[in-house]
């Protein structure tokens, strides 16, 4: 850079940026507007002719304020990180690829043995009354099931972990077709995660629910949507009605499976309400 003439005093006493008064300026007259500081360096001159040379001059107080010091005070603005930190949902996702890999080894590849997963109620196998939960009748009755399991299991998984997301799942599951083996005839055969999305949907309500009128008409509302586009699911499974090993026939729309499925919901929701609290470290 140039040199620049006339002495510039240097004060090193204020952060403030100098300014210098303008006289051949209307507009600016009786205001003052910033000056910069080339240089605080007082030795360094300019030409005599130089068109700043005929400019005022006031005393210029160089900042003392170094890059850390700016830095740090921007810093103090920042918020502070609050709150729980957000719990990771896993389960609800392996739940819902276990679903389609069952389906898909079903249908699509036809997979020896894969039938022997439904509940055949004549004479069912131990393990049929859990591998129901994970078959479905076809594409529609699943994918409707998955979008319900998604919704209540986050909300069961986010509120109480991934371990009391399996369990409700399994046992709301397991219970809408026991009971539904209990009740329909002989020559049935039961699939689908129907009662276990029921029962979800309970837990998911009860866990949050308080008595305030508000609350109670958001899950009346939700509930009617939620059964019924569950039935409409159900009545999907209509189309594979039909003969299973020897005379087994599909239940259309398995009612006492859902219904079934929702009251285990409640008993587990009321259970774990007896199981007296771990006491607080004093």
């Amino acid at each position: 850079m140039a040199q620049l003439g006339v002495p510039v005093k240097s004060l090193a006493t204020s952060c403030k940026l100098s300014h210098i008064h303008n006289p051949k300026s209307a507009f600016f007259s009786n205001r003052l507007r910033p000056f910069p500081s080339f240089t605080t360096n007082p030795s360094l001159l300019v030409q005599p002719n130089h068109p700043l040379s005929a400019l005022p001059y006031r005393t210029i107080a160089p900042c003392n304020c170094n890059k850390s010091d700016i830095i740090s005070q921007l810093e103090l603005g920042k918020p502070e990180p609050k709150g729980k930190p957000e719990k990771r949902v896993n389960g609800i996702f392996w739940i819902i690829l276990l679903n389609i890999g069952v389906f898909i080894a079903d249908h699509f590849f036809q997979v020896n043995g894969a039938k022997d997963l439904y509940l055949y109620h004549t004479w069912p196998a131990w393990y049929q009354f859990v591998t129901a939960t994970f078959c479905h009748a076809n594409w529609k009755h699943l994918s409707s099931n998955l979008f319900f399991l998604y919704i209540f299991g986050k909300l069961v998984e986010e509120e109480e972990g991934n371990l009391a997301l399996w369990l409700s799942y399994i046992l709301t599951g397991v219970g809408a077709n026991l009971v539904s083996w209990l009740v329909l005839p002989r020559n049935t055969v039961s699939v689908g995660a129907s009662g276990a999305v029921f029962g979800l949907f309970t837990i998911s309500v009860l866990v949050k629910m308080s008595w305030d009128w508000r609350k109670i008409l958001e899950v009346l509302i939700l509930g009617q949507f939620v059964i019924e586009k569950v039935m409409e699911a159900a009545q999907a499974s209509t189309s594979l009605s039909g003969t299973f090993h020897g005379g087994y026939t599909l239940q259309s729309v398995n009612h006492i499976a859902h219904l079934s499925g929702a009251l285990v919901g409640v008993l587990l929701v009321w259970l774990l309400s007896k199981v007296p609290s771990a006491p607080l470290d004093q």
